[in-house]
C-alpha cells in the first residue's frame, strides 16, 4: 500500500514539473487555389403571365351534351334462375346495395329473372350497374324494355 501511495505521489510530482507546452506554427499552404472570379448573375426575367389575377374573374361556360329521354325505358337484368329461392337470394344481395329489384317469371316459361328498373336514362342504369358490380354481384346486362 505504502508502495503505491509513494508512485502515486511521484507521478504528480513529475507531471506538475512539465514544461507549458509550445505553441503551433502556423503553416501556410504552398500549393493555395485561387479563387475563381465569380460571373454576376443576370437579372431575374420578368413575369410575363398574368393567370394570377385573371383567373379569378375567369368564367368558362360548358355545353353539355343534351340527354335524350326516349319514350321506351331501360331495366336491367341481374339474374335468371330456375328456382324462386335462388332468385330471391339474389334480390336480397340487390337489396343489401340499396337497390331495389323484381323477381318476374314469364308465362310459358319456367326461369325466374331478377330485374331492375325501369329507368328513363341509360346513364342511371349504368350507375347502378357499376355499384352492383363494385359489390361482387355481376353479370348485369342493360337494355330498352319492351313489352
Amino acid at each position: 500500500m505504502l508502495v503505491l501511495l509513494g508512485a502515486f505521489g511521484y507521478l504528480l510530482f513529475v507531471l506538475s514539473q512539465d514544461p507549458e507546452p509550445v505553441a503551433p506554427v502556423a503553416v501556410t499552404p504552398q500549393n493555395k487555389p485561387k479563387p475563381k472570379p465569380q460571373k454576376a448573375l443576370p437579372p431575374p426575367p420578368e413575369e410575363k403571365w398574368d393567370y394570377v389575377e385573371s383567373l379569378p374573374n375567369r368564367e368558362v361556360e360548358v355545353k353539355a351534351k343534351e340527354q335524350v329521354v326516349s319514350d321506351i325505358p331501360y331495366i336491367m337484368q341481374c339474374g335468371a334462375y330456375k328456382s324462386e329461392q335462388q332468385a330471391e337470394a339474389r334480390k336480397l344481395d340487390i337489396a343489401f346495395q340499396g337497390i331495389n329489384s323484381k323477381i318476374r317469371k314469364k308465362e310459358n316459361s319456367s326461369w325466374y329473372r331478377v330485374v331492375l328498373g325501369p329507368y328513363k336514362l341509360k346513364r342511371d342504369a349504368e350507375r347502378d350497374k357499376h355499384k352492383l358490380q363494385r359489390a361482387k354481384i355481376e353479370p348485369c346486362a342493360i337494355w330498352k324494355e319492351t313489352q
